[in-house]
C-alpha cells in the first residue's frame, strides 16, 4: 500500500524521517524502484554509470574478532593463517597496474600483535614502490584496533596512517550500526559509536571514506533504517562519505550457516530505500559481487548509479562460496545494455 502523501514528498525531494522510512518496506517493489530511480536521476542527470578498476588485497586473514558472519578469518597459529610477504604483495600490485588498475583495497583482520608500526611500514613500502597506486585501506574497526594496541588516540592513529600513505578508508566493519546486533554477531569488534567516531575523525582530517551495510541476518527492518539514519546524520555533519554500498549477508561456511540468504527481491527493495533515505550521499553502488551480473544491472534502475569495483581479486565474499567475477568488457556491455554510458572513475568519483 502506497502512502500518496509520502510518495509526493519523495518526488518533491523532501527528506523523509524514521517512521516514514520504515513504512517503505511495506511498499510495492516496483513503486520503490520508480521512486529510487527518480532520486538517482535528480542526483545524476547524465546517463552515466561509473566503475573503478582495482583489486582487493587482504594482507592477512589473522583476526581476533571472530565475527559470526565471516568465513575468511583464521586465528593466529592456524594452519591456514597467513600474512602476505612483500614479494606476494608486489606481485599482486604489479598485476593490478598491468590490468589498468589505479587502486588497491587493502584490508586484513584485527591482528592480535600488530601495532601502528607494522601498518606504517606496510603503507610506506607500498607508497615508496608504487606511488601511482591509491591505497583505499583498512576499516574503522581496524583503525580502532590499531589505536588500542598502540596506546594512541583515534585521531593520532589516523594522522600517522595518512602520513604513511593511507589515501582513503573503506566503509567495512559497519555491518549494522546498532549495538544489539553488533554484540550478537561481533562482540570483539568496535561498537557503533566508535565506528562513527573513526569515520568522523577521518573526514575532519581530509580522509574520504565510503559507508557500507551488510544486512539479511539477525537485524530488523527498523535496525536497517537506524543504520542508514546514523550514516545520514554523520554525512550532514562532515560530507566525507563518497558512496554507500550495501550487500546481503552470505551465510555459507559461517557460524550462521543455518540462516537463509536473502534474495534479489529483498536486496533491490533495501537498495531502493537506501537511495531514498540517504539523500546526502551522492553515489550508491550495485552489489554485483554478491548478486551476480544481471541483478547488478537491474540495480541501476533501483537507485544505483555505480557498478563499484571490477574486483580483480576478492577473497572475503568468495570464502562463503559466492564467486561472481566480471571482466571490464562485460561490465561495460551490461552498462550499455541498460542504456547508460560506462565511465571509469577514481575513489572520489572523478572521471578518468
Amino acid at each position: 500500500m502506497v502512502d500518496r502523501t509520502l510518495k509526493e514528498k519523495i518526488l518533491a525531494g523532501e527528506r523523509i524521517e524514521k517512521e516514514e522510512a520504515i513504512s517503505l518496506f511495506n511498499w510495492d517493489l516496483y513503486e520503490l524502484g520508480y521512486l529510487a530511480d527518480t532520486v538517482r536521476w535528480r542526483l545524476h542527470p547524465e546517463p552515466v554509470v561509473t566503475y573503478i578498476v582495482d583489486r582487493n588485497i587482504n594482507y592477512s586473514n589473522i583476526c581476533i574478532s571472530g565475527c559470526k558472519f565471516c568465513a575468511f578469518w583464521r586465528p593466529k597459529g592456524h594452519k591456514e593463517a597467513y600474512v602476505l610477504s612483500k614479494k606476494e604483495l608486489a606481485q599482486k600490485i604489479e598485476e593490478t597496474i598491468a590490468l589498468g588498475g589505479i587502486q588497491i583495497l587493502l584490508q586484513g583482520g584485527l591482528h592480535p600483535d600488530w601495532t601502528i608500526a607494522e601498518y606504517e611500514e606496510l603503507l610506506s613500502w607500498i607508497k615508496t614502490n608504487y606511488p601511482q597506486i591509491w591505497i583505499h585501506g583498512l576499516s574503522a574497526p581496524e583503525v580502532a584496533h590499531i589505536a588500542k594496541n598502540s596506546g594512541l588516540s583515534i585521531e593520532g592513529t589516523l594522522k600517522r596512517l595518512k602520513q604513511a600513505g593511507l589515501d582513503s578508508i573503506p566503509g567495512g566493519g559497519a555491518e549494522i550500526l546498532v549495538d544489539r546486533v553488533r554484540k550478537e554477531l561481533s562482540p570483539r569488534k568496535c561498537d557503533s559509536a566508535t565506528w562513527l567516531k573513526v569515520m568522523e575523525t577521518a573526514h575532519k582530517l581530509g580522509i574520504k571514506t565510503t559507508a557500507t551495510m551488510m544486512f539479511g541476518h539477525i537485524e530488523t527492518h527498523t535496525e536497517r533504517i537506524e543504520h542508514m539514519l546514523k550514516i545520514r546524520a554523520l554525512q550532514d555533519k562532515t560530507g566525507g562519505f563518497t558512496a554507500f554500498i550495501l550487500w546481503p549477508f552470505q551465510p555459507k561456511n559461517t557460524a550462521l550457516s543455518h540462516l537463509r540468504a536473502v534474495g534479489a527481491y529483498e536486496y533491490l527493495k533495501t537498495l531502493a530505500i537506501a537511495r531514498i533515505v540517504l539523500d546526502n550521499i551522492p553515489n550508491l553502488q550495485a552489489s554485483w559481487v554478491t548478486q551476480g551480473a544481471k541483478i547488478g544491472q537491474l540495480s541501476l534502475f533501483f537507485g544505483a548509479n555505480d557498478m563499484g569495483s571490477l574486483m580483480i581479486e576478492e577473497n572475503v565474499v568468495a570464502a562463503t562460496g559466492v564467486r561472481f567475477r566480471m571482466k571490464e568488457e562485460e561490465m561495460c556491455h551490461l552498462i550499455k545494455q541498460a542504456g547508460f554510458r560506462p565511465q571509469r572513475r577514481n575513489m572520489v568519483y572523478e572521471w578518468i
